[in-house]
């Protein structure tokens, strides 16, 4: 009795195996036997193509069902490898597609990102302007032309959508401050702004050189804070100067086609210098002020200091009470009387250019005629001839203005005598050395290069003629007819 009660106990875990297994089967023969009906639904009223017969069995080829005729033995169909419950076909899911819930950002974009930030908090720049950079760059960088490009390439990507965003939101930034942020050259910050602008569609506004003043003043570090009293100078006299400085410089064309920070570099030097101009600041020079200002300094802001000078050197000579000869060593003194009446001395300028050029007109008029034809036939037939040269009309014109009564009837301008003198057999070899102030293109031309003109073969007659030439030598019937008619005229004037 007790081995009988051991041997049930011992027995236990095996019967709720059995019952276990028992129960897989009978579901497994459930869903075969509901595969087996679907299957003889399916083949009902089938019949073999090959012979005939509707003798057609299931054969079962490892997992894959097939009806194949007894008779013949033919395959007449082949079951799918699908459950009897699923949907045949669909369309192809990549796997990444079927994972994933959201596609994750590549690591270069999320430092791009984190780039822009950085390059906004920089700048001190608003929220707006950085949201609006990060959805730039995002829009950037997953166009084709930037998602295979260098990384350096990509990280001036984040500097550009900074630099498009601050013009349109007007904060005033040049590209020069991004380029030495991003310690890029600005000829490939350049290449990708333009780039970038025009795969975005967007149109950022023209920014002016005196609308960014403020914000580049503010670099130089020359307050009281960080230089001794007699260097300090506070950032809103600073940029007032500098911006009057700045147009007058685009009135007298020096803005013209040149870069804007060193012209704003040499503004606020010249600024600077003039505020306060004692022994310190005058001996100054441009290099040692950007080392006490901790700024960078760029190599032409020399040359448009020394043209701001002449300019302003122009202007100084016709102040009413100067009495000395203002030179681009004592300019600085002049300056600020200089900007105060700025358009009056201009107008001022002009004129005195334009007496000048008179005279020297007259001058080399009567050089001229005294070497052309006699003293006492020049006037006579200068005055009886109709094609006198410009040079004799240009001094006849010059005399009767300075006459009381003629100056309104015939008068002689400053724009006929260039006019004369450029088409006179001595003409000019630049007329940006005759006026007062001219573009840097035309006062400083850059040297042509000398073209090798091809060597003069002998003429022997034998060439060959193309047809082409040869047309140009036939008349065609209007100037066949136009030539008769003038051999008439001249036919007849002969006799007359």
């Amino acid at each position: 009795m007790l081995f009988y009660f051991r041997a049930r106990h011992l027995f236990r875990p095996f019967r709720l195996t059995t019952c276990l297994l028992l129960l897989i089967c009978s579901c497994l023969s459930a869903v075969c036997t509901r595969r087996q009906f679907i299957w003889k639904m399916s083949r009902a009223g089938l019949s073999c193509p090959g012979c005939g017969s509707s003798n057609i069995v299931d054969d079962n080829l490892y997992c894959q069902s097939q009806l194949v005729c007894v008779d013949c033995g033919s395959v007449v169909s082949e079951g799918a490898l699908v459950a009897a419950d699923d949907h045949v076909g669909g369309s192809d899911v990549s796997y990444s597609r079927s994972t994933a819930v959201a596609k994750k950002p590549c690591m270069n974009l999320i430092k791009g990102i984190q780039r822009v930030k950085a390059i906004c908090r920089i700048l001190r720049v608003n929220s707006g302007i950085e949201d609006l950079s990060q959805t730039y760059y995002n829009l950037a960088y997953q166009h084709e032309s930037f998602i295979r490009v260098s990384l350096q390439k990509k990280e001036v990507l984040a500097g550009c959508c900074v630099l498009v965003c601050c013009r349109l939101l007007n904060w005033p930034i040049t590209m020069g401050t991004i380029s030495c942020l991003l310690d890029a050259d600005p000829m490939v910050v350049g290449m990708v702004y333009q780039e970038m602008v025009k795969i975005l569609n967007i149109e950022p506004p023209i920014i002016n050189v005196t609308e960014v003043m403020e914000a580049h003043s503010l670099e130089y570090k020359i307050t009281s804070l960080h230089v001794p009293e007699e260097y300090a100078e506070t950032s809103k006299d600073l940029t007032k100067r500098a911006v009057s400085l700045v147009e007058l410089a685009a009135d007298s064309w020096i803005v013209t086609g040149r870069k804007p920070i060193p012209i704003m570099m040499a503004a606020i030097y010249l600024s600077w210098q003039s505020l306060k101009p004692n022994k310190h600041r005058l001996k100054c020079s441009l290099e040692k002020f950007c080392q006490i200002a901790k700024v960078n300094k760029h190599r032409p802001a020399s040359k448009r200091i020394t043209e701001m000078k002449k300019v302003l050197c122009k202007l100084g000579n016709e102040i009413p009470w100067v009495r000395e000869a203002v030179t681009p060593d004592n300019v600085v003194r002049q300056v600020e009387d200089i900007l105060k009446h700025r358009y009056a001395l201009l107008r001022r300028a002009l004129r005195t250019h334009e007496e000048a050029l008179l005279v020297e007109c007259q001058a080399s008029c009567e050089d001229s005629l005294t070497e052309e034809a006699a003293p006492t036939q020049s006037s006579a037939l200068v005055e009886q001839n109709p094609n006198a040269s410009s040079v004799e009309q240009c001094e006849l014109n010059a005399e009767r203005a300075q006459r009381p009564g003629d100056g309104d009837d015939n008068p002689c301008t400053v724009s006929e005598l260039h006019t004369d003198i450029q088409e006179s057999q001595y003409p000019t070899p630049n007329w940006g050395k005759r006026v007062l102030f001219a573009p840097p293109c035309v006062t400083h031309p850059r040297k042509k290069r000398r073209v090798e003109q091809p060597e003069l073969k002998d003429v022997t007659g034998d060439e060959e003629i193309s047809d082409s030439e040869i047309d140009s030598y036939i008349r065609t019937p209007r100037e066949a007819q136009e030539f008769i008619l003038t051999q008439q005229l001249f036919y007849e004037s002969e006799q007359s």
